[in-house]
């Protein structure tokens, strides 16, 4: 299965597999083997966050940029992701893309976003996990083992999203 649309693709596991590729309309899920470098970033209320922070839950890592339609367009989707499951259940963490704070800040109060808005100013963690593409959402789950990356824009709130989601916990 070179590629397919999620609806129709094979359950969540195949992901796994490196030599397949899963497709939606506007995004690509593949295996992410990469591993969770430390980093060490603020977010736009000033808490700081670590690696360490994301351990014993599964954890979306979203890359996006107040310039990018995509990122713009899958923001509220995202938002009702993470109110839907919880920040105990699962964590969703929007990292900015070398933008200046107070960018990052006027994009999340005018759009209504409460999740957590971290920091990425000069784009160091970006290129330690391999982001070239916006947005990228980096699935981690509850062992804290890196599982997939979602390059392109999703719909948090359907069934594609649902799978991948359930396969984290």
């Amino acid at each position: 299965m070179a590629a397919a649309t999620l609806a129709s693709a094979a359950p969540w596991a195949s992901a796994q597999n490196a030599s397949q590729s899963l497709t939606g309309p506007a995004f690509v899920v593949s295996p992410w083997a990469g591993s969770l470098a430390a980093f060490d970033l603020l977010d736009i209320t000033g808490k700081r966050w670590r690696a360490a922070d994301l351990q014993g839950r599964p954890v979306l890592l979203n890359f996006w940029a107040s310039w990018c339609e995509p990122c713009r367009a899958e923001m509220p989707s995202l938002q009702q992701l993470a109110d839907l499951y919880g920040s105990d259940k699962l964590l969703v963490l929007a990292i900015n893309f070398k933008e200046a704070p107070a960018r990052a800040i006027r994009f999340a109060t005018s759009t209504g976003v409460t999740l957590p808005v971290l920091l990425d100013s000069d784009g160091k963690l970006a290129r330690q996990w391999g982001v070239k593409v916006f947005p990228t959402t980096l699935l981690i789950d509850s062992r804290g083992k890196p599982r997939s990356r979602v390059q392109g824009e999703v719909d948090w709130t359907g069934k594609a999203a649902e799978k991948l989601v359930d396969g984290l916990m």
